[in-house]
């Protein structure tokens, strides 16, 4: 059999082993970064204390690697409902990230006709999961500005009754955090549970989380990943024990390593560093918003993340293209969101950092700006 027929057999081997939706999907992207200025993943750039990561790695060494990590770990648990102030009346489940998180809840949800509900632009792991899990999926537009459509919501919410509702409060890539009384209106007229996403909730500084163990059909979801621990994959849900219950049945077992429970556990007892970490981001986005309005030509939109959504205002469709690659070349590295969605035309995201990389990337974007010097090597 020649080269070509080997090729050719495995081809169709794999056409009727793999399932056609799949082998018509494109893999997450995550860009290389190495040697660049890493602002596309929203990112905390602080690393711990040097006298912090000496106790963490004596912590570590004397961890039973030879052990299935526990299921249910008591102290990180306990860690987690006194740093993140969850109620007495909620449970927890633990998620290798609230990736995994999100499938557990398509995996217990799915069922002939299953419907899971969101508004788009958002997150783009809401409507993965739900299609891989054979759910049906539908998303809402958003308003131009990137404001919640509450009266479209609702009238979809009556329409298709779905079993799940996702919401990022604040929103990604958008940064907008919608008005609490928006969320508590989805709450009363959702038929199934909603799903609060809060994975930025220490730079928006408001949370359902109080409410995670009152609220009927309220599930809470958080990460450790933008509070400085992305390295560590670990998310959490926070709902009425009858939730969680049903949750962890389909849940994998030991789904979250000893690695990732011991430093967890020990950055959550010093949560005070973690808080001042934000703080300064929250003032750099601050800073950093200003900078980027004052430049010719760029539109930057309200943020409650760590994160900054801008568009380029020109008749360019690729005018954001321009100034992705431009940035590149000047080793400095964000989010090209042009054609993720319609309503993200010619927009780009960008993280907060350190205010050096925040000049740094300030400095890369302006000589690539339609008219720049950088810009116009690109266009030549």
């Amino acid at each position: 059999m020649s080269q070509d027929d080997r090729c050719a057999s495995l081809a169709a081997r794999v056409a009727a082993v793999v399932r056609e939706d799949v082998r018509g999907m494109v893999a997450y992207p995550v860009a290389d970064s190495e040697g660049f200025v890493k602002l596309d993943l929203m990112e905390n750039p602080f690393s711990l204390p040097e006298d912090l990561r000496t106790e963490l790695a004596r912590r570590m060494s004397a961890l039973a690697v030879n052990r299935y990590p526990a299921p249910r770990p008591a102290r990180l648990l306990s860690a987690i409902r006194r740093a993140m102030q969850v109620p007495d009346s909620a449970q927890l489940l633990l998620g290798n990230g609230s990736d995994e998180l999100i499938s557990i809840i398509a995996w217990a949800c799915a069922r002939p006709g299953a419907r899971v509900l969101s508004v788009a632009p958002s997150f783009v792991m809401y409507e993965a999961s739900a299609r891989l899990a054979g759910m049906d999926f539908t998303a809402v537009p958003l308003r131009a500005d990137f404001s919640l459509d509450l009266e479209a919501l609702l009238a979809a919410i009556r329409e298709h009754a779905p079993q799940v509702i996702y919401l990022a409060y604040p929103n990604n890539p958008t940064g907008t955090l919608y008005p609490r009384a928006d969320l508590e209106s989805v709450l009363q007229a959702a038929p199934g549970i909603v799903v609060v996403d809060e994975a930025y909730q220490p730079f928006a500084l408001d949370s359902f989380m109080s409410a995670a163990g009152r609220i009927d059909n309220l599930v809470v979801m958080r990460t450790v990943s933008k509070s400085g621990m992305a390295g560590a994959r670990l998310g959490y849900l926070a709902a009425k024990p009858e939730w969680i219950e049903q949750f962890d049945k389909v849940r994998p077992p030991f789904n979250v390593n000893v690695f990732t429970q011991c430093y967890a556990e020990f950055v959550l007892e010093h949560q005070d560093v973690l808080d001042r970490q934000a703080a300064v981001l929250r003032t750099g986005r601050t800073e950093l918003a200003h900078a980027l309005a004052a430049l010719p030509g760029v539109s930057v939109f309200p943020s409650a993340g760590n994160f900054l959504l801008f568009r380029i205002e020109s008749s360019d469709p690729n005018a954001a293209q321009r100034v992705f690659e431009g940035l590149k070349q000047q080793k400095v590295l964000i989010k090209n969101l042009s054609r993720a969605h319609p309503l993200l035309a010619n927009c780009l995201r960008v993280t907060v950092s350190f205010p050096e990389e925040n000049a740094a990337f300030l400095a890369a974007l302006t000589a690539s700006l339609p008219g720049g010097p950088r810009a116009a090597l690109i266009e030549s």
